[in-house]
């Protein structure tokens, strides 16, 4: 069983709870050493043995499954179970860490607050907090901004002195504009649909969208793309492929001279990188700030030129960066505008 992209780990245990009456919610609270998920990666699993999400694979996870059904089997007693697994020495797996795991049954009871959480929020990041429950477990609502400032930024989950429990609920994705809307855009949005990055699609041509897209793409066709580069956050991945070459130096030149975002990839070959480079420096842009620029883009070594080849080179690239960068980094001043 698997849950759609726009359905989080919430959405998915109050399916269950409505369906069977209960269902268990599996998360990783502590990793040390290396593991094949990381802490705060969670798992929902059926009173018939589905599940969805995953916490790794292997025997971890037949383990945990089984564990799972042992607690959904049980009378009305204690209703969470803490596992330790060593995954080298208790499971005879080969990334040599530990991880600590949390199983909670939940039940009608939680309907409750499992349809505050249901809804996953706009941009990811928000927080819940648990207060335990008398048989074990946690019955969560949604944490106030003051609340939630106690959960250190990167962090997944962390207990306060008095039990409770602070937890991000989704993840924050990285952002992704994608300005060009032609055959390796198409392939692009495509190779993406999958993966936790959240997209957004420009293109101020007439109808040079296709008529359906994935859930989690927006699309943007209503203003300059100065002005939605502006509206970027911070961080966000930059990749232009549009159908001018003049536009696409308009676009990475502003991009580039933003000086905050994560990546600015261009799609061509040498020779445009050769040319973008001498035209962004008579404009007078930093040369860290050029050198920083990705053309060609996509990992080196992967061969062919049709759309869905150069998108899994670009996706690839693309998630080799962390899903978190740094600080934001000043603005370059005296830039002047390419066209």
């Amino acid at each position: 069983m698997g849950a759609g992209r726009a359905m989080g780990i919430f959405a998915t245990l109050k399916a269950m709870v409505e369906r069977d009456g209960r269902a268990v919610l599996v998360t990783i609270m502590d990793v040390r050493g290396s593991s094949p998920r990381e802490a705060g990666t969670r798992m929902a699993v059926r009173a018939d043995g589905a599940f969805s999400g995953t916490v790794g694979g292997g025997t971890l996870e037949w383990q945990v499954l089984a564990e799972a059904q042992a607690l959904l089997s049980a009378g009305e007693g204690r209703r969470m179970r803490s596992l330790d697994k060593a995954l080298g020495p208790d499971l005879g797996q080969c990334c040599g860490g530990r991880v600590g795991l949390m199983l909670e049954r939940l039940e009608r009871e939680d309907l409750v607050w499992l349809n505050d959480l249901a809804t996953p929020p706009a941009g990811g990041g928000r927080v819940s907090i648990g207060i335990p429950h008398d048989r074990g477990g946690f019955v969560r609502r949604p944490a106030s901004d003051e609340e939630a400032l106690g959960l250190p930024a990167g962090a997944a989950s962390r207990f306060l002195p008095d039990g409770r429990l602070l937890e991000r609920l989704e993840p924050v994705n990285p952002s992704l504009y994608l300005f060009g809307a032609g055959h390796v855009g198409r392939a692009l949005i495509l190779a993406l649909a999958p993966l936790p990055v959240e997209v957004v699609w420009c293109d101020s041509r007439p109808d040079a969208f296709p008529s359906h897209v994935p859930q989690h793409v927006v699309l943007r066709r209503d203003a300059e793309p100065e002005a939605i580069l502006a509206g970027a956050p911070d961080h966000a991945r930059i990749v232009v492929m549009t159908h001018s070459h003049a536009l696409d130096l308009a676009i990475v030149s502003t991009a580039l001279a933003a000086d905050r975002f994560a990546y600015v990839g261009v799609i061509g070959s040498q020779t445009k990188r050769a040319r973008f480079v001498s035209q962004l420096r008579q404009a007078g842009l930093d040369e860290r700030l050029i050198e920083s620029m990705t053309c060609p883009i996509g990992i080196p070594g992967v061969e062919g030129k049709e759309p869905a080849v150069i998108a899994a080179s670009v996706v690839a690239q693309i998630l080799q960066l962390p899903r978190q960068v740094g600080s934001r980094l000043p603005v370059v001043k005296g830039h002047r505008r390419l066209g």
